[in-house]
């Protein structure tokens, strides 16, 4: 390619790129019948874009880049190749002399490329395949060529060439013998001009070295049509049988060949270990899981029911009931009517969007309960966001690792002081008790008075074990043993819990499961759709699965991005003329937003904005509420920064914009506050 444009070696790499890529396009897997374009996309592949490797084209100037109005409107290059998933070229800018990736383009696909301007260095492709380290081909390699292909006895080639063998002192050496320079002759293969003139060279291209073959029977005549692939004496040689080799070379042996047996344990190294880098992309949390979990949620029971992974959940989930006493089968009292209960099916997902827990609930269908019979206090303490960020700002001042516990069927625990009846989950009734009712003695979740349960429980644990309760903060506890501190911040089932000594941290496991059963999440990394990345020097917070997931949910994968959530002059008005759009998807978008102003101040305030929207929402409002989530996409990945190395100091910012809002005249306020640089509200 690269002699045919009369090009120089120093666009070699461009060359290879350029083959690859029609390769990929035109060569035919013979297995499938298909080209690689073809397996891959499931479509034939378009060929009209197709260029010659370095035709002359013509690179035509966007308007700002003319320097006049009668400036040209183009510039000469050469085509050099295609940029992967775009419709831009790779071209040689004559005239900057670069190589840049260009658009607007026109190639001529059938001229003659005009003559060199390189130095004849530049040409010298022999040089190049030399640096290349190519091992040299030994007189032994070359007669098992000739042995596999015809063997020595094969009379079907009447005529053989013995191919001259170069090594590194000049000396001449064939696969018969000592060379015989004196019944050689030269053949130059170079077409038309180089079977009349031997010694012309292509541009300013040395004259190559001559290929030289020996005849081995009738002289010169023979040699010609051999080297020209005209003689017709000449068989072609069978199609090669395919051979099963049974005896590797040790040298295709990876490892260690006399080693004994290694356990995949023993094999693992930090460094050179394949199933590390399996672990670190997370591809072996997929193989893990693919098998043991189920990939889809069912609709309902029925659905459920055919699959063995989600039959398995529901029946851990009945025998935890069993397990902790939560009901018993009795006949239903006059006066009392039960509540219903139904199967609620979620595939759980990590960080990596990895299904790696079926998780099911059996929940009361609380609705049908009425105040004052059913249940009288339902209030329980639930931690703010705030109270969660303070938490995270605290741990990275003082510098102790966070870590996370779950209890496993929390509402469980909690004892129902009313009277309840609840019916028998469906699909698994008695059949020999199928008019019975199940009289609670533990709560359930979908129960009104189920959190206040869980909580009164939890808490007289905590303190019945040395804890103190936060004052303000009901959900926050504190434990004190001499200069080290452990604190715990609960939020329904979910605990986070630190300390400035391990060996408290350890305790409190050992507390908390001496009554409960719970399951240790490790170092806290993913709590309330918040991502925590605990480092040495600090923690990140952020919600990127979150963006992720509400842009997939809203199908604005696909769309533009943007720069700024919203434009300094919106000019969005409450009553503006407009089309109305479906309040539904107004709402829904507008809460997913308000979540992710736990971690993003970034689009506080134009959310804020477009929740006042929400009774009458139109076109102009909708377009505001998509430019935040294209905001979004352009920005998935800003994050708070709780560093170590900073005070404790707390900050309060303040301003407002007295009369400025162009809605209903009143003042725009807001605010935030630090503790020493850490931004914890606003």
């Amino acid at each position: 390619m690269l002699s045919d444009a009369k090009l120089p070696v120093t666009f070699w790499a461009e060359a290879v790129n350029t083959a690859c890529h029609v390769l990929n396009i035109v060569l035919v897997v013979k297995r499938h019948s298909k080209t690689c374009y073809e397996l891959i996309n499931n479509r034939l592949p378009n060929l009209d874009y197709l260029v010659p490797f370095g035709s002359p084209c013509s690179l035509f100037l966007q308007y700002k880049d003319r320097q006049s109005k009668f400036h040209a409107k183009a510039v000469e290059g050469i085509f050099l190749g295609y940029v992967a998933n775009s419709p831009c070229k790779r071209v040689y800018n004559i005239r900057t002399r670069t190589v840049e990736e260009w658009f607007d383009l026109d190639c001529s696909k059938h001229s003659i490329p005009p003559e060199p301007t390189c130095p004849t260095w530049g040409f010298d492709y022999d040089a190049l395949f030399k640096s290349f380290n190519l091992p040299d081909l030994s007189a032994v390699d070359a007669a098992n060529v000739y042995e596999l292909l015809g063997g020595s006895d094969d009379s079907s080639f009447s005529t053989r060439a013995n191919v001259p063998i170069i090594t590194p002192d000049s000396n001449v050496a064939s696969a018969s013998g000592t060379y015989d320079s004196d019944k050689s002759e030269d053949v130059h293969v170079g077409g038309d001009d180089a079977q009349t003139n031997p010694n012309k060279t292509v541009g300013n291209e040395a004259p190559a070295d001559p290929i030289t073959i020996e005849s081995s029977s009738s002289g010169t005549q023979e040699m010609g049509e051999l080297s020209m692939n005209l003689d017709s004496e000449i068989q072609e040689p069978n199609v090669l049988e395919t051979r099963v080799h049974r005896n590797h070379p040790i040298d295709n042996i990876i490892g260690d060949p006399y080693a004994g047996v290694q356990t995949r344990h023993r094999t693992i190294t930090e460094n050179t270990s394949l199933y590390i880098g399996i672990l670190d992309t997370g591809v072996m949390e997929t193989c893990l899981h693919a098998a043991f979990v189920s990939q889809l949620e069912p609709k309902n029971v029925k659905e459920a029911l055919t699959d063995n992974c989600w039959i398995e959940a529901m029946q851990d989930e009945l025998s935890q009931f069993q397990k902790l006493h939560v009901w018993y089968l009795v006949d239903l009292p006059k006066g009392f009517q039960p509540i219903g209960t139904r199967w609620v099916f979620k595939c759980k997902t990590n960080d990596r969007q990895v299904v790696v827990k079926n998780k099911e609930r059996l929940v009361v269908q609380g609705f049908y309960q009425q105040e004052g019979l059913d249940y009288t206090k339902v209030y329980a303490p639930v931690a703010r966001i705030e109270a969660i960020r303070l938490f995270l700002a605290y741990a990275t001042y003082v510098g102790f690792k966070v870590y996370q516990l779950d209890v496993k069927s929390a509402f469980l625990y909690g004892k129902v002081h009313e009277e309840v009846y609840v019916t028998q989950p469906p699909g698994f009734e008695d059949p020999y008790n199928i008019n019975k009712v199940y009289k609670l003695d533990k709560e359930l979740y979908g129960l009104h008075q189920a959190p206040r349960a869980w909580y009164e429980t939890l808490s007289k644990h905590l303190l019945s074990n040395g804890f103190d309760r936060g004052q303000i903060d009901l959900t926050l506890f504190i434990r004190k043993a001499g200069g080290d501190i452990l604190l715990v911040q609960v939020y329904v089932d979910d605990i986070i819990f630190g300390s400035t000594n391990e060996g408290m941290c350890r305790e409190f496991e050992k507390v908390m499961k001496s009554k409960f059963e719970m399951s240790n999440m490790g170092e806290l990394s993913f709590f309330l759709g918040l991502q925590v990345s605990q480092r040495e020097d600090g923690i990140y917070l952020h919600q990127t699965k979150y963006v992720q997931d509400i842009l997939s949910k809203y199908k604005m994968n696909d769309s533009s991005t943007y720069g700024t959530p919203i434009p300094v002059n919106h000019g969005l008005h409450p009553y503006k003329d407009g089309k109305d759009v479906d309040s539904r998807l107004y709402h829904g978008m507008i809460r997913s937003l308000m979540y992710l102003t736990a971690s993003r101040p970034d689009i506080m305030f134009v959310v804020c904005l477009c929740s006042r929207f929400q009774s009458q929402p139109n076109e102009s409002h909708m377009i505001a509420v998509k430019r935040i989530f294209r905001y979004l996409k352009g920005k998935p990945q800003l994050r708070l920064w709780y560093s170590k190395q900073q005070s404790f100091d707390f900050k309060a910012y303040t301003d407002s914009d007295y009369g400025s809002c162009n809605l209903d005249r009143k003042s725009t306020s807001g605010g935030c506050q630090f503790l020493g640089g850490r931004l914890v509200s606003w």
